[in-house]
């Protein structure tokens, strides 16, 4: 299910607004890498990640990052798809949150803190601007 967060983009206010939330809650968490997924995560992520003082690493869909990467595979609504990270970005014991512009399902999100969990890696939160409580929830 598609969910245009492009107004909330266009009003500077609210999308400093919606930043600010994230850095309020992440600032003392000690996480020191926040994971975006693409697309739309990446709207949020590396600004979240220079205000709590964290690398940014995205997660994209496959083929689209470059070096060695390892894939989680998910399930979608209508199929599966595949999540990525490059395996130099996180190393064991790294704390990480994951940022996302929308959870429906919760396959990504899933996905993700797998990728993270095999890396040894520990996620410390999930957060996501919009959520669709009313969408099936897969698994």
């Amino acid at each position: 299910m598609f969910q245009d967060i492009t107004t909330l983009l266009l009003d500077h206010t609210t999308f400093q607004d919606t930043v600010d939330i994230f850095v309020d809650r992440y600032r003392n968490m000690d996480a020191g890498i926040a994971i975006e997924i693409e697309a739309r995560g990446f709207m949020f992520g590396p600004s979240i990640a220079l205000a709590i003082g964290a690398k940014f690493v995205p997660f994209r869909k496959p083929r689209k990052l470059p070096g060695k990467v390892i894939c989680e595979e998910y399930e979608l609504e209508y199929g599966t798809d595949c999540l990525e990270m490059q395996v130099d970005a996180v190393q064991q014991g790294d704390r990480a949150l994951i940022v996302d512009d929308l959870v429906a399902t919760g396959g990504t999100l899933s996905a993700a803190i797998r990728l993270l969990e095999c890396m040894g890696a520990q996620v410390v939160e999930c957060g996501c601007v919009v959520g669709l409580p009313e969408v099936k929830v897969i698994g």
